[in-house]
């Protein structure tokens, strides 16, 4: 079973979306803002592919945090901050099995899943 996490309107969502379609790659897609987001998943999820990856800190939503908030940043910290504000994950998140992949690059997904 193949699952997407995110957000709808995010463009990489939309690029990674499309890739899968056009490759008739059935999967799911969750999105945080409207199924919402489980913290003791997400700490799963942290411990698999570290915290530090999922963590995005190029975005708006973490750009827009005050200091106080960015600083001793750690697993815990960042945890609750991306429960409070899901889109500070990085997007997307694909679940495929028990494999995990941040981010879309389509020739990562084409290894993942033996396309061409």
């Amino acid at each position: 079973m193949t699952t997407m996490y995110g957000i709808k309107n995010c463009d990489t969502i939309k690029k990674a979306r499309t890739w899968l379609e056009q490759h008739n790659i059935p999967y799911e897609f969750h999105d945080y803002r409207v199924q919402g987001l489980d913290g003791e998943w997400l700490r799963k999820v942290a411990d698999i592919v570290g915290w530090q990856a999922l963590l995005n800190t190029r975005g708006t939503t973490y750009r827009q945090l005050d200091e106080a908030q960015k600083a001793d940043m750690d697993a815990d910290k960042a945890i609750a901050l991306m429960c409070e504000y899901p889109a500070m994950i990085k997007r997307p998140l694909l679940q495929h099995n028990q494999d995990y992949q941040l981010g879309f690059k389509a020739d990562d997904y084409a290894s993942l899943f033996n396309a061409k």
